[in-house]
């Protein structure tokens, strides 16, 4: 006589063993599809993208992406231009930092030595 395989529900609800379903993050919808590598990145930005970004006009950690490029703080409704998954680049840093009358030399440099301690910082994560 063949038994009928039952589900993880009906075997939890007996009280065998069911397995854990895995942890997958951001890449929940790729599945194994596109490569490690590809996967990798895509987790970084989207990481970066949802995690809570702190507003330059209000200082609250309410800015939100409303499209490619346009972030929006939700308690001063300051809207403004960044990049398109954070709200600061690199070179938005740079330009502003020349704007304000700090010789372009310097700045490049500066933006060297902040992109030198983020990538150490993100090694270490790792």
């Amino acid at each position: 006589m063949l038994r009928r395989k039952r589900s993880k529900y009906a075997r939890s609800l007996i009280g065998e063993k069911v397995p854990k379903t895995k942890k997958v993050g951001p890449t929940r919808g790729l599945g194994t599809r596109y490569g490690a590598t590809v996967r990798k990145r895509y987790v970084k930005v989207v990481t970066e993208l949802k995690k809570p970004h702190r507003c330059p006009n209000c200082g609250f950690v309410r800015v939100h992406r409303e499209s490619v490029g346009v972030w929006k703080c939700r308690k001063c409704n300051f809207t403004f231009a960044g990049g398109a998954y954070t709200p600061a680049t690199k070179l938005g840093v740079v330009a502003r930092r020349a704007a304000k009358g700090l010789p372009a030399e310097e700045a490049t440099k500066e933006a060297a030595k902040a992109a030198a301690v983020e990538t150490a910082t993100e090694e270490k994560n790792d």
